[in-house]
């Protein structure tokens, strides 16, 4: 019975395997509206892939052996490396961040006295933090895309986010 629908189940179990990796990342956009129903949906996803793609990544290559068997045609075969690399390559993709590929630390930051930040609008907002008599601040902006700055406000290190 499963040799007969092989040719059909190792699309439909390589587009699954897909889709829960293409799936989240389409819908989560961290600077666009999202409704918290969204927001739970793509987070379970994330959740349960790596849990789901070696199991299903296994039906790929378990059906893919057999295909592979029954059949001579090296376009088939071809086609069945593929889809076996494929399914491989979204157990890989599943444990990984792609949002820690997009934000990336600010590799030289500079820290400026307000009448020289000449990078900052007078329209742009900051968050701004003073301690012991100094104070600093950092544009939203910048603080979305790279998530993280280390600093010094006064003589007490600091990691400010946003």
């Amino acid at each position: 019975m499963l040799n007969r629908s092989a040719p059909i189940l190792m699309p439909a179990a390589l587009a699954a395997l897909v889709a829960l990796i293409v799936v989240p990342l389409a819908l989560d956009q961290p600077f666009g509206t999202q409704t918290p129903r969204t927001l739970a949906w793509v987070h379970a996803m994330r959740r349960w892939s790596p849990v789901i793609t070696p199991a299903a990544a296994a039906l790929v290559v378990a059906l893919g052996v057999g295909l592979w068997r029954r059949t001579r045609r090296v376009a088939v075969k071809a086609a069945l490396v593929a889809a076996v690399a494929a399914s491989l390559g979204v157990v890989w993709l599943a444990r990984q961040n792609p949002f820690e590929w997009m934000f990336n630390p600010l590799p030289q930051a500079r820290y400026v006295p307000a009448r020289d930040a000449s990078f900052v609008a007078a329209g742009d907002l900051v968050l701004a933090v003073t301690l012991d008599n100094d104070a600093s601040a950092y544009p939203i902006r910048q603080l979305a895309y790279h998530h993280l700055v280390n600093d010094r406000i006064g003589m007490t290190p600091a990691v400010v986010t946003y």
